[in-house]
C-alpha cells in the first residue's frame, strides 16, 4: 500500500497498516480513521476519495506511504526497532523520489524513527535532500484532536506548498 512517484507535492506517511487496511488492501481503510476526510477538507483532493480510489491520490500530487509495513491493531504494538529501521527506508526512498514535502504523521512516530527528541508540530528544520518535512496529528480516531483541528494542520501544509 504505497505510492511513490517523481514530481509529487506532498508524501503522506502513515505510522503502519491498521488491521482493517491490512484486510481490504487500501491505507487508511477503517472506517473510524479520518485521513479521507481531512486531506479533502485542508485542499489536497477536490472531492473526498474513498480508501479503495488511493490511487487517485497521485492525480493531485500526492503520495502515500508508512513507516512500517507491518499491520497492527494500534501502532503502539510497534518497537522502536522497527520505527528507527523504517526511518531509514524512508530517508532512502524519498531521496529517490523528492517530492516537496513529507508529512509524517504523528510526534511520536515521528521522534522514534528520526532520532529526534523534542518535536513540534509542522514544518521541520531538517530535510531529506530537497524535500521538505512536516509532522501533523495523525487522523487516526484513536487521536483525540478534533476534526477541525486536524484540518487546519493539514491546510498551513497545503497553503506551504502553493
Amino acid at each position: 500500500m504505497e505510492l511513490l512517484a517523481p514530481n509529487l507535492q506532498v508524501v503522506f506517511c502513515g505510522i503502519n497498516p491498521g488491521l482493517s487496511s491490512a484486510h481490504q488492501g487500501y491505507p487508511f481503510a477503517n472506517g473510524s480513521n479520518r485521513f479521507w476526510k481531512v486531506i479533502h477538507q485542508a485542499g489536497f483532493t477536490q472531492h473526498q476519495l474513498a480508501p479503495e480510489q488511493w490511487l487517485q491520490l497521485q492525480e493531485y500530487g500526492c503520495g502515500i506511504t508508512a513507516l512500517v509495513a507491518r499491520p497492527t491493531v494500534a501502532a503502539s504494538e510497534l518497537t522502536r526497532g522497527e520505527l528507527r529501521a523504517g526511518g531509514d527506508a524512508l530517508k532512502e526512498k524519498i531521496l529517490q523520489y523528492q517530492p516537496q514535502a513529507l508529512a509524517i504523521l504523528g510526534k511520536q512516530a515521528f521522534s522514534c524513527a528520526f532520532g529526534i527528541r523534542q518535536v513540534t508540530w509542522g514544518q521541520q528544520e531538517m530535510t531529506i535532500g530537497k524535500t521538505e518535512i512536516w509532522v501533523l496529528p495523525n487522523p487516526s480516531g484513536l487521536n483525540r484532536a478534533t476534526l477541525e483541528q486536524l484540518v487546519a494542520s493539514y491546510r498551513e501544509l497545503f497553503l506551504a506548498l502553493k
